[in-house]
Parts: structure tokens; C-alpha cells; sequence
């Protein structure tokens, strides 16, 4: 999927891996569905319950997602129902969804305000994600530059 590029789709802006990022979510139902599907959610009941979403919008959110590639239909362990599961594309979201975490964390709560908290398989909090160069030492949007694409011809 990662170079299945839909020749139909309009993008934003063509040459920037943010603004197709941001085209194919879309809004904050898409990064709330895929968030709920990687903490269990695969029924679109589970979906529903979990967002508070519209039927409607969910409906058209899991259709966009799906024929993006982030999730798949797959037939219930039962055999009685489809439910639906992150393809590679969206487990591939997982750390932009704890870098969006760890931001809100830090930003958009107060101090002492109770919150939920990502631990890992020890129940140990999960370290802040920090983007690093390829000598190890951590980035910053200060410390790196956009290389722009050249022209063709």
C-alpha cells in the first residue's frame, strides 16, 4: 500500500508527505477510529460506543479508512460477522498516535488534571517518542530543514 498512489484522488498539496497524511485522515473521527481499533475496538457497534460518532459519519469514516488501506473487513472469529482490523498502513499510525498523546498530555490539560496513561506491556509509562538524526541525537523543527522535491524535465 505504502506506493499505491490513487491517481484520483485530489491532494492538498502533492508534494507534501503532511498534507496527504492529513488528506487521507481527514479529521479527528479517522484518528479516533484508528486509535480505538489499536486498543481493541473492531465492530462497528464497538466503533460507535467507544467515539460517540454519528452512525452516518462512522459508516463513511470506515469506508475512507478502508479504501485507504488503514483497515480491512475480516471475517469475526465466530464466522457469524465482518469486523475490522488495521492493516500494516494503519499499525504504521501507532506512533503518531502517542506522539499526539504525549503532546496532549503536556498540553492540553492542566497540571494535576487526571488523564489516561499509555504503558507498555510491563505497565510501565511509555517514554516520550523524540524524533533523533542518524547519529542518535534528538531533532528538532529547529534543527532540520525541508528538502524540497525537484522539478521534473
Amino acid at each position: 500500500m505504502a506506493n499505491d498512489v490513487r491517481p484520483s484522488l485530489a491532494w492538498t498539496d502533492p508534494d507534501c508527505p503532511v498534507a496527504r497524511a492529513v488528506d487521507v485522515f481527514g479529521d479527528r473521527w479517522s484518528l479516533l477510529i484508528v486509535r480505538d481499533a489499536m486498543d481493541g475496538a473492531r465492530s462497528f457497534t464497538d466503533f460507535q460506543q467507544r467515539t460517540g460518532i454519528a452512525r452516518n459519519i462512522l459508516a463513511d469514516r470506515l469506508r475512507k479508512l478502508a479504501a485507504h488501506g488503514l483497515i480491512a473487513q475480516v471475517e469475526a472469529p465466530s464466522g457469524k460477522r465482518r469486523v475490522y482490523a488495521l492493516t500494516a498502513a494503519g499499525k504504521d499510525v501507532f506512533p503518531v498516535i502517542v506522539t499526539l498523546r504525549q503532546w496532549g498530555e503536556s498540553h492540553a490539560f492542566e497540571p494535576d488534571e487526571p488523564h489516561s496513561v499509555l504503558v507498555d506491556e510491563h505497565g510501565e509509562v511509555v517514554p516520550r517518542v523524540v524524533p533523533v538524526a542518524a547519529d542518535g541525537l534528538p531533532v528538532t523543527s529547529d534543527t532540520t530543514s525541508v528538502r524540497k522535491r525537484e522539478p521534473l524535465g
